[in-house]
C-alpha cells in the first residue's frame, strides 16, 4: 500500500482528502479505475462544442408536408395564369364549309323543318316514292353537294337494295322509269319486278373516278347507277350478264331504252369500259336531246 501523506499535505486537485492512516475516502468505489488529469480535462472542452444545425429544408418537401403553403402556391400561380390567359373570342362561322356549298351553287336557303328531322314516308310530293328526308349534303370538293337531298328506300312497290340519295328531280326522274318501262317490260316474268340493285347514288367524285375530269352528276345527287334487276321469285337479272344473255338480252336493251326521256343522259355496256355492269341514269340535259349509248 502506498504511504499516506504526511500531515497538513494537500488534497490532490480535484480529490478528496485522505484521513489519516491511509484509509480511501467513503465516496471512492473499490475496484474503480481512476480518471487521468488529462482525461478529465478534455471533458468539458468536448461538452461546450456549439452544435450543428440542420440545413433548411427545400420548397417543395415543405409543400408537401405544409397542406396550407401548397394552398398558397397554387392559388397564386392560378391569378398568374388566369392574368395571362383572357378568354377566347367566340368561334367565328365555319368559313371553310360556308366556301365549299357557294362553290357548289347551292343557296344556303333555311330547308322545311322535315328535311332535318328525318321525315319518313312519301318524298317529293309523291306518295309513292318512299324514304325520308336528310338535311342538305355539302360537298368536300368544288361543284359536290345537295341542296335538298332526299334518301329513297321503294318506289311503287320496288325495293332499292341500298338508299338511293339524290334529289327529287332524280327521284322522280326513276319513278317514271320504273312505272312506264321497267314494270311493263318485265311483265309476269318469274312473279314480276321486286327490286332494283342500286350501284351507286350520290358520291363527291370525277366522271368515272379519273382525276381531272369534271364532277360527277353522281356529286350533285343526280345520277343513280342499276347493277341488277330482281324478280319476285327470287332470280337476279345483272347488267352485266343479261345485257349478252340470249334469255334476257331483248329485256335489258329496252330497259336501256326506255330511259332516254325521263332521263338526259343513260349509259350501258356498250357506252364505254366504265359501264359493263350496269346502267348509268342521270338527269342532265343536252342540246340535242337525251344522250344515250
Amino acid at each position: 500500500p502506498r504511504p499516506a501523506p504526511p500531515p497538513g499535505t494537500p488534497a490532490p486537485p480535484g480529490g478528496v482528502p485522505a484521513p489519516p492512516g491511509g484509509v480511501p475516502a467513503p465516496s471512492e468505489t473499490p475496484g474503480a479505475v481512476a480518471v487521468p488529469p488529462v482525461a478529465a480535462a478534455a471533458t468539458p472542452a468536448a461538452v461546450a462544442v456549439a452544435p450543428v444545425r440542420p440545413r433548411p429544408r427545400p420548397a417543395a418537401l415543405e409543400r408537401a408536408t405544409n397542406p396550407a403553403a401548397a394552398v398558397a402556391v397554387v392559388q397564386v400561380a392560378s391569378a398568374a395564369a388566369v392574368a395571362r390567359s383572357p378568354r377566347p373570342q367566340p368561334r367565328p362561322e365555319n368559313l371553310r364549309r360556308r366556301n365549299v356549298v357557294a362553290a357548289a351553287a347551292m343557296v344556303p336557303v333555311q330547308p322545311d323543318p322535315g328535311a332535318i328531322t328525318g321525315r319518313r314516308g312519301a318524298l317529293c310530293g309523291d306518295p309513292g316514292i318512299r324514304g325520308e328526308t336528310i338535311a342538305p349534303i355539302a360537298g368536300r370538293i368544288r361543284g359536290c353537294g345537295i341542296e335538298r337531298p332526299v334518301r329513297v328506300t321503294e318506289i311503287d312497290g320496288v325495293r332499292l337494295s341500298q338508299p338511293a340519295t339524290v334529289d327529287c328531280e332524280t327521284a322522280l326522274a326513276l319513278k317514271r322509269w320504273i312505272d312506264r318501262t321497267l314494270k311493263p317490260e318485265v311483265g309476269r316474268l318469274g312473279g314480276g319486278v321486286a327490286g332494283l340493285d342500286i350501284a351507286a347514288s350520290y358520291v363527291c367524285r370525277a366522271r368515272n373516278n379519273q382525276a381531272g375530269n369534271k364532277i360527277s352528276e353522281h356529286g350533285r345527287g343526280r345520277a343513280v347507277d342499276i347493277s341488277a334487276v330482281r324478280l319476285k321469285n327470287g332470280a337476279v337479272i345483272t347488267v352485266l350478264e343479261g345485257w349478252r344473255d340470249r334469255q334476257h338480252r331483248t329485256l335489258m336493251r329496252a330497259l336501256h331504252r326506255g330511259a332516254c326521256g325521263p332521263f338526259g343522259t343513260v349509259l350501258g355496256p356498250e357506252a364505254d369500259r366504265f359501264h359493263q355492269n350496269h346502267f348509268h341514269f342521270d338527269i342532265s340535259r343536252h342540246r340535242s336531246g337525251s344522250y344515250c349509248r
